[in-house]
């Protein structure tokens, strides 16, 4: 968090040193620093990456990004754990450097525990991406092993349902996709 009244931009990111450990974020202007996440967060993100990419090879139809930026504006810039974006879709939003200057249709975010970052991803960018016209929006809490799911409706996003282990995910927006929410948060301990 800022100091209040000082508004942040892209370049002022780009101009702070690089840091693997740290991932610098904007919405509105407001810095939002975050530590790298738990192995477990990086691991519950590789396998929605990999459910989707599985699916988007057999369909066709787009594909899945693992953290990828997505510079709305000057003072919008954030990096959602996952996203999924149609070949339609693709060119109207990458610039020519290949960064996302649009919203992809499904923006997945893995909850880090904590308030602030609870808040962040279920108030701030839900709003953010809700505004920027994401289609979808899955919250994962993977300590609850619980999922929010939010689809566009009367050009916002609204929980359309919240998911428990023993449910199915599926999506108007991905036709034939279909998982167990269970098998996200399998864990094979050593």
């Amino acid at each position: 968090m800022t100091a209040p009244g000082v508004r942040w931009t892209t370049r002022d990111i780009e101009a702070l040193p690089e840091n693997e450990g740290i991932r610098y974020e904007l919405i509105d202007g407001e810095l939002l620093v975050t530590r790298s996440p738990h192995h477990r967060h990086q691991h519950l993100a590789g396998r929605i990456f990999s459910l989707l990419d599985q699916w988007s090879l057999s369909t066709g139809l787009g594909e899945p990004s693992i953290m990828p930026g997505l510079i709305f504006s000057d003072s919008d810039n954030v990096c959602p754990d996952v996203v999924w974006v149609s070949y339609q879709r693709l060119p109207q939003i990458q610039d020519e450097a290949g960064h996302f200057c649009g919203a992809p249709e499904l923006v997945v975010e893995v909850l880090s525990p904590g308030r602030v970052n609870e808040d962040r991803d279920r108030l701030a960018k839900l709003k953010l991406y809700s505004v920027q016209g994401v289609q979808e929006y899955w919250i994962v809490d993977r300590l609850a092993q619980r999922m929010e799911v939010y689809r566009r409706q009367s050009a916002q996003l609204v929980l359309v349902e919240t998911l428990l282990a023993q449910d199915r995910l599926s999506s108007p927006l991905l036709p034939g996709f279909n998982c167990a929410v269970a098998d996200l948060f399998v864990s094979r301990a050593c």
